[in-house]
């Protein structure tokens, strides 16, 4: 039985050379990405800014709403069609989206990181990556064996498989599959699939290619019991990240001890942050995790 380890773990993100957080405080964050730089919202971010006055390329204004509607305001000319990005070997396109963010999720490297480290030394390890969005985390993945990249939207898999392109990794073991990721999963236990890690980023609400809703109160407890159903006692991780919801990560952290009962290994939980850039930099949490490892 994997070990619920209670004390929980920050996952930080440092800056790179394509990515940095400048500066963040008032509701706001200011980041770089490669030769731009962007403003956006963050409520996380309680404190007073450290520099006295942001400059960038643009900023994305929030609307009423509560569910990432606003639009993108632009100080400088900015490439609408995206400008390239890389992260280690894996190449991508950096957008300014109509959802704030830009094409990939940065607070994501260290979980890239991370699952590197579990699959060290794998030369052919099958590994599961639900909700891909734009396929950074499956490229970093496909360096150790085959992947299956599962997203319900067209553009976020064709965006995908041009980011395998940009990255001169077209030839690396990926199946792209463009379908609902619960029906996905609830197949692949029927057919009796086995993989040595998956890792999953549901959103707080969404559809499916067939007009399938999701609501990740409702469906995640359904949807993570069928991941560790295609898991057995010599996989290496499940790794769960949620973004945006009123939940701990606790509660996170019970749902995996709850349906990884039969497995070995232990069960981790905690908050992924971005550290700013400089001396002495903050962390700015982003989103909270748990994960499930086992050494072998």
């Amino acid at each position: 039985m994997a070990d619920l380890i209670e004390a929980p773990v920050v996952m930080t993100g440092e800056a790179w050379a394509d990515y940095g957080l400048v500066d963040s405080g008032h509701g706001r964050k200011l980041e770089r990405y490669g030769p731009h730089r962007f403003i956006r919202p963050d409520s996380q971010a309680l404190w007073a800014p450290r520099q006295e006055r942001w400059t960038s390329d643009g900023e994305f204004v929030p609307g009423s709403d509560e569910d990432g509607g606003g639009r993108w305001h632009y100080a400088r000319a900015v490439p609408q069609q995206g400008w390239p990005l890389a992260w280690g070997d894996v190449r991508f396109t950096a957008q300014c989206t109509p959802f704030r963010h830009l094409g990939f999720f940065p607070d994501m490297a260290p979980v890239w990181d991370w699952m590197g480290a579990q699959l060290a030394g794998e030369a052919d390890a099958a590994t599961l990556n639900l909700f891909g969005y734009t396929g950074v985390g499956t490229l970093a993945l496909s360096a150790f064996g085959p992947v299956t990249h599962v997203d319900a939207s067209k553009k976020s898999v064709a965006q995908a498989r041009e980011n395998a392109a940009l990255s001169d990794m077209t030839e690396r073991p990926v199946r792209w599959i463009v379908d609902d990721a619960a029906k996905f999963a609830a197949r692949e236990v029927r057919r009796g699939k086995r993989y040595d890690g998956i890792i999953l980023d549901p959103p707080k609400f969404g559809r499916g290619p067939e007009g399938e809703v999701w609501r990740l109160e409702e469906h995640l407890p359904g949807l993570v019991g069928d991941c560790a159903r295609l898991l057995d006692a010599g996989s290496r991780f499940l790794f769960l990240t949620v973004y945006a919801v009123r939940m701990s990560s606790l509660a996170l952290a019970g749902l995996l001890d709850e349906v990884c009962a039969d497995l070995p290994g232990k069960i981790e939980h905690g908050d992924l942050a971005v550290r700013e850039e400089g001396p002495d930099g903050r962390l700015l949490p982003t989103a909270i995790f748990a994960r499930w490892s086992n050494p072998g």
